[in-house]
């Protein structure tokens, strides 16, 4: 664009002698004085009059955003020449006197004529330099456009430079926080490891404190029960003198009565028959105790195997119930029921369908927060296992029924259970999702009874 600035700016032909070479338009004048000289003569026809030249299009608005060339004079003064009117050929005036010479008139005119060429030869080559001119000042306006989206676009690169380093200042500052996180994390977790330590210590120093107090109690234990042996031992010593004195006292006592022992020797013989024969008396009772002790426990040997026997008799009948109820399930699963009703089971804690897992929890907790062990509390005395029961319940709400799967072995408590699961009904409608596809839920559970009801 310079390149061809530089050639529209040469100027190419005019009055100069020798190369073209660099001109600036205010060098040149505008006006210029021409020689007119005025002959007075009668007018001729009137010639044709040419158009004047259509005077140049304006250079187009430079966008919103650059700014545009400013207007120089030079530029000014090229618009003001392409906008006068181009002049139009006028009626000679020929000024003679009389009686004047027709050559000299003929002169006159050739003058006239080569003032009026030399006239329009000044006028086109003003509109040619004024062309230059409009293109050097366009040439100039694309360069400082150019050297604008330049600038913008070196505002824009240090725009995204500055953005750049903010961000790489985010991230530093961002990698420092996460530093100092982590640094204040791993003091934590020395302060926490530190601090479980020293509990440690402190509670190692009570267990040892612990254990001397033991030993010291063990000790003074020790200490008490010899001191105590020492004194059973004078004690006993002490017994073993009095015993051995009174031993001789006997002694002498058996001298002066040895008579009269053996008199009465005879008589303790007989003593003696009479306290065998009681002693066989007795040996005899205590066998028949004894044997009465045997029969006993026999007789509650054979009532455990009874109840034994019972116990597999019942859980027979358990398994058996829980094949037909599994063969009823399979049979209403692969049959439309009698009464048309949806029935679903829930035998355990998972289950594809969260809202019967959300009812049933539903339902269990109901019956465990509402108080409801004082209605089991009196059967709870007796030997019981726990039941498991199924609950059958309607869309509504409604119990269905209830059916044991594993009684409790107390037929009080199992009607206790069925107050419970009455006293507690009904227990809410079936959600929506719920409601669509089942009209009856069955729910198992295993009732454990300890300090409140508690349903698994």
């Amino acid at each position: 664009m310079l390149v061809h600035a530089l050639l529209l700016s040469l100027s190419v032909g005019g009055d100069a002698l020798g190369l073209p070479g660099l001109r600036f338009p205010w060098e040149e004048r505008r006006l210029a004085d021409y020689d007119l000289r005025v002959v007075l003569a009668d007018a001729p026809a009137a010639a044709p009059s040419t158009p004047p030249a259509p005077a140049p299009a304006p250079a187009p608005a430079p966008a919103p955003e650059r700014p545009s060339a400013p207007a120089t004079p030079t530029t000014e003064a090229a618009a003001a020449v392409l906008a006068m009117p181009a002049p139009e050929p006028r009626a000679k005036v020929v000024v003679t006197a009389p009686g004047a010479d027709t050559a000299a008139v003929r002169r006159d005119e050739a003058a006239q004529s080569r003032i009026e060429q030399d006239a329009r030869e000044r006028v086109l080559a003003a509109e040619q330099r004024a062309q230059r001119e409009a293109a050097r000042a366009e040439a100039e306006r694309l360069a400082l456009a150019r050297q604008e989206s330049l600038r913008q676009e070196e505002i824009r690169q240090e725009a995204m430079r500055q953005e750049a380093m903010r961000q790489e200042a985010m991230r530093q500052e961002a990698m420092r926080q996460e530093q100092a996180r982590r640094a204040q994390l791993a003091a934590q977790e020395a302060a926490r490891q530190e601090a479980a330590r020293q509990e440690a210590a402190r509670i190692e120093q009570a267990r040892q404190a612990q254990r001397e107090a033991e030993r010291q109690e063990a000790l003074r234990l020790e200490q008490s029960r010899l001191a105590e042996q020492a004194r059973e031992d004078a004690a006993r010593r002490e017994r073993e003198r009095a015993e051995a004195a009174r031993l001789e006292g006997e002694r002498q006592e058996v001298q002066r009565r040895e008579q009269a022992r053996q008199e009465q020797a005879r008589q303790e013989q007989a003593r003696q028959e009479q306290a065998r024969q009681e002693q066989a008396r007795q040996e005899q009772a205590r066998q028949e105790q004894a044997r009465q002790e045997a029969d006993k426990r026999e007789l509650a040997r054979r009532e455990r195997a009874e109840q034994e026997a019972k116990r597999e008799e019942r859980l027979r009948a358990i398994g058996r119930q829980l094949d037909q109820e599994a063969a009823q399930r399979d049979r209403e699963s692969r049959a439309p029921t009698s009464s048309g009703l949806r029935r679903g089971w829930l035998f355990g804690r998972a289950d594809p369908n969260a809202d019967l897992i959300q009812y049933a929890q539903a339902m269990g907790r109901k019956i465990e927060l509402n108080m409801t062990y004082d209605l089991v509390r009196d059967a709870l005395r007796q030997g019981h296992v726990s039941p498991v029961v199924t609950v059958a319940v309607r869309a509504d709400g409604s119990v269905e029924k209830v059916t044991f799967v594993t009684s409790s072995g107390v037929p009080a408590l199992d009607e206790a259970v069925r107050k419970v699961i009455a006293s507690q009904a009904p227990y809410g409608a079936f959600p929506p999702a719920l409601a669509r596809q089942y009209d009856v839920v069955e729910i198992r559970r295993t009732w454990i009874f300890d300090m409140a009801i508690r349903l698994e």
